[in-house]
């Protein structure tokens, strides 16, 4: 199984497709890098390299005790870029609690190799609900999520993941079967990774990270999105990250990688752009 190891030992799993410059994509929470893979495959066909691993604690990485703060999962995925030799032109895409790795890279690892950034129905900048975050999530709700994955995780994920995709009483925008790939995903991962990074993504305030973004960032965000509102997160995201562009999903939920596939790897393509071959043979952006 292709896997790097991490500063402090833990394995992760990664996936490597393609060639060209490379687009790094962190999957989000409870899910694992399979979330991708219709973006991944259509990225890679189109002449880019294309990385994406699972999260420590989720999918067929390690499941190690500690390291579910975002300073230590900023660090993966350092270890992962350098143990695939990304060293420049890279595009970092972090969707739901992976935008949270992009932006603590982005100022605890100084933007190394980074040429681009994409936020997709991402946590950042502040997820919590607070005095000045009064769009939030309340603490009360956060609290009540651990309590109930405690006591039964897996019919938990089952009604989480209608909410996610924006599942209603009499239509879908996926299928029965996708929900239940996503709900098999979601039991890869072990508990307290669940736990921990439920933890990680709800209290951390990304705000003081943003000023670090000074690269071109591209944001999108469903309007319909429950579970991560588009007003504390996307909509604040883009107007606190200098030249940002964001674009919003009308009623879209969360998991757009799934409920509007199609639509987000057209538009993260045109974000990218044509790779074209450099003096050398070298491809570039």
């Amino acid at each position: 199984m292709p896997t790097i190891e991490t500063r402090d030992g833990t394995k992760l799993y990664v996936k490597d497709w393609g060639s060209g410059p490379a687009v790094v994509l962190i999957h989000g929470w409870p899910l694992s890098s399979d979330s991708w893979d219709a973006q991944a495959f259509a990225l890679a066909n189109a002449g880019y390299r294309v990385i994406a691993y699972d999260r420590r604690g989720f999918g067929r990485s390690e499941q190690p005790w500690s390291g579910y703060d975002y300073d230590t999962l900023s660090d993966d995925l350092a270890d992962v870029m350098e143990a695939c030799g990304v060293t420049a032109g890279a595009t970092l895409v972090g969707f739901s609690m992976g935008g949270g790795e992009v932006a603590r890279y982005m100022s605890r690892h100084r933007g190394k190799g980074v040429a681009k950034a994409a936020l997709v129905g991402s946590v950042v900048p502040f997820l919590l609900k607070t005095d000045d975050n009064p769009h939030g999530v309340p603490q009360t709700t956060l609290e009540d999520m651990a309590t109930q994955m405690q006591e039964d995780r897996p019919k938990f994920m089952a009604n989480f993941l209608d909410q996610f995709f924006g599942v209603g009483f009499i239509t879908s925008p996926v299928s029965e079967e996708r929900l239940h790939w996503a709900w098999n995903l979601t039991q890869q991962a072990g508990l307290k990774p669940t736990l921990a990074c439920a933890e990680a993504f709800a209290f951390t305030d990304f705000r003081p990270d943003l000023a670090a973004f000074t690269v071109p960032t591209l944001v999108i965000h469903g309007t319909s999105d429950d579970t991560v509102p588009i007003e504390a997160t996307g909509r604040a995201a883009a107007a606190a990250i200098p030249g940002a562009k964001l674009i919003e999903y009308d009623g879209a939920p969360h998991g757009l990688f799934a409920t509007d596939q199609d639509r987000l790897t057209e538009d993260l393509l045109a974000f990218l752009g044509t790779p074209s071959i450099a003096p050398g043979g070298t491809t570039t952006l």
